[in-house]
């Protein structure tokens, strides 16, 4: 409904569409990539549960694929996907200036030294094994959330010069 140029919902009372709409768009955005439906389910809904906006994939081709529409602010991320494993996905994603700097939580059942450095290599922030702990989870994604969140901030800022830093003219005269 539009009222003097401004749109409302109904509900019981009318609502301008940023009272209810802000929220919602504010929520911070995470792909959940997983082959296996109950572990999908499982980590979609402890993430929502927790206030993350969701989307999914459930193949290494999907996921690249919605990264790129949705640009999602974090990825949770399974190793063995079809398609495309998790690692090709992490080095594809770090090679594009537009995805590169996401977030990515390795969620795996993989767990040995060489699982790890592989990922890492790969680009990953952080490496998580099956079975996990749902608080655990949350307080990684937290936790990469708020610095990527304080990061940005920092390159929002201009550069100041170190307190007690002048820059003076050099005149072309001698004194």
């Amino acid at each position: 409904m539009l009222i003097g140029g401004e749109c409302f919902i109904r509900t019981a009372v009318l609502l301008p569409v940023c009272v209810w709409i802000k929220p919602i768009l504010m929520l911070r955005k995470i792909l959940v990539v997983e082959d296996d439906p109950d572990q999908l389910e499982a980590i979609r809904g402890n993430l929502k549960n927790a206030g993350f906006a969701i989307g999914t994939a459930s193949n290494g081709v999907d996921a690249l694929v919605k990264t790129r529409s949705v640009l999602p602010d974090l990825i949770v991320l399974d190793l063995m996907l079809p398609r495309l494993n998790g690692l090709d996905i992490c080095r594809t994603l770090r090679e594009n200036p537009a995805t590169a700097s996401i977030p990515v939580i390795m969620l795996t059942g993989m767990d040995s030294y060489f699982t790890r450095v592989a990922g890492f290599e790969a680009g990953i922030n952080v490496f998580l094994t099956k079975p996990y702990l749902p608080e655990e989870l949350i307080s990684k994604v937290e936790e990469l959330l708020k610095h990527l969140s304080t990061t940005s901030r920092k390159s929002d800022q201009p550069k100041l010069k170190p307190e007690g830093s002048r820059s003076y003219k050099r005149s072309s005269r001698n004194p």
